[in-house]
Order: structure tokens, then sequence, then C-alpha cells
């Protein structure tokens, strides 16, 4: 694997880096497949907790798709079709993790790049941050996967606004909007990230993965009433686990829990 995404592994808060900075830290169709590699193997391991994705340098956590691939890759719909399932395994590996992940952003997220934040669990910006979907600009339009993801976060009105304008938006409209979740200074972006962070990484992890799944079957479900047996019971599994004891006794003796994934 070349240096363009740079993994750092340390538990319990695993780091993901885009790493080409005199790029904007685009990302290539090879990238797209090697995330996608790389978050499976960060969600199988246990001992990771949470993980947070970035940008190397100061401009962008990602400029989005690299332009350097449309004449190989998105000439005709047909090589268009495998371009797009890369991104699609991309996005899907990272909204199905049952491990937590935190999108730390400075500077441009901009297409392809911002449809990856989107598929985060949280967004983190800083003030300098400047976030949008510019495909009117390039004559092409998002998958049904990231357009869900784009509605389900700011609203069908903001996600007209966000696609037909093809506007960036500041670090305060996108957090008017719900796009991100916290705005901060750019020197105190680092911090806060990883202390959010460090504070989920501490808490039950089977209960942030069940959290996870319920939210997906709520989005997915037209009704409640077609939940399976299995689906509606998921929040009852919980009570048959060890950190579910280990939760209540420590409540009960006023002490940190150790939360260990069973």
């Amino acid at each position: 694997m070349n240096d363009h995404i740079i993994l750092d592994p340390t538990a319990p808060v695993a780091t993901v880096t885009f790493n080409r900075p005199s790029q904007r830290n685009a990302i290539s169709f090879t990238m797209w497949q090697q995330f996608s590699g790389m978050m499976k193997k960060l969600d199988a391991d246990r001992d990771v907790r949470a993980v947070v994705i970035t940008g190397a340098g100061g401009d962008a956590f990602s400029a989005g798709a690299d332009i350097q691939d449309f004449d190989e890759h998105r000439s005709d719909s047909a090589k268009g079709r495998g371009y797009n399932d890369a991104v699609n395994g991309a996005l899907k590996t990272l909204s199905d993790m049952a491990t937590p992940t935190i999108s730390m952003i400075r500077g441009f997220a901009v297409g392809g790049g911002c449809e990856l934040a989107i598929a985060t669990d949280l967004r983190i910006a800083s003030d300098d941050s400047r976030m949008g979907i510019p495909v009117g600009k390039l004559g092409i339009s998002i998958g049904h996967r990231e357009m869900r993801g784009l509605v389900n976060l700011v609203g069908k009105g903001n996600a007209l606004y966000i696609l037909l304008s093809a506007r960036l938006l500041d670090a305060q409209e996108s957090l008017r909007i719900g796009l991100v979740n916290q705005v901060v200074k750019p020197e105190d972006l680092q911090e806060y990230t990883y202390k959010l962070a460090a504070d989920i990484a501490g808490l039950a992890p089977l209960s942030h993965a069940a959290n996870k799944l319920t939210m997906h079957q709520v989005q997915n479900k037209p009704s409640l009433e077609n939940l399976t047996k299995r689906e509606a019971d998921l929040p009852l599994t919980q009570f048959d686990t060890k950190d579910y004891l280990e939760g209540y006794q420590a409540f009960l003796e006023k002490r940190r829990p150790n939360f260990i994934g069973e």
C-alpha cells in the first residue's frame, strides 16, 4: 500500500489520514478501494473503540474524487459503474461500521470528500472549513447512497440547496443546517476531536454498535411494524451482556466502568 492513506491503529482511538496535501487530499480510485479494506480491519479490531478520519496538511479534509481518474474510470457510463461501485463500497463500509467514526475537518471537504464525511457518525469542523458537493459544475450527479445520506443529515430542502447551487458552505452555515456537529477554532480542532473520541471510546462499545444498528433499521424501514422479531429485540440484547452488568454495578459503586465489549 502506498502512503496516500496513513493508518495509525493505536487503540482505543485509531486515525486514518488522507495524505495527498499537494492535491488537497483528493481520493483516487485505488484509495477508495484501500480505504474500504482499511476500515473493515479497524472495525474487526476489538481494541479500537473509535476512528478519527482526517486529511493531511491544513488546507483540506479532502477535495473529493481525483479528477485525474476521470479519463480512465469515468469517461462513460460503463467505466463509471466500476468507479461508483468502488465509492459505494467505501461509503457502505463506513456507514455500516459498528465502531463510531468521526470526521475531523479542516479546510475543504468537497464532492466525494464531503460525501465521505457525511457517511461518518460525527463531523467536527474548524471555523475556516468549507463544504459542498458541486457536481453541477462537472455535469454529473451523486448516487443513491450519497443522496440518502445527505437528505437524512440535512433534509430535502438543504440537500437540494447544496446540490443545485453548487456553492461551498462556510463552517457556520454547515453547522446551522446540521452538516457538521460542532465548529471550533483551527488551533482547537485536534484537541476537541480527540477528546470527543476518547470519551466515546470509554463508553460501552456494544451499546454504540446496537444504537447505530437500531438507527439504520429506523431509517430503512418504512414502518416500525415491519421490523422482524430479531430487529425488534435488538435493544433487549444489551441486558444479557457483561458490559451491562459492569455498567450497572459501576453506577451503584460510583466508579468508572471498565467495558470489555462482551
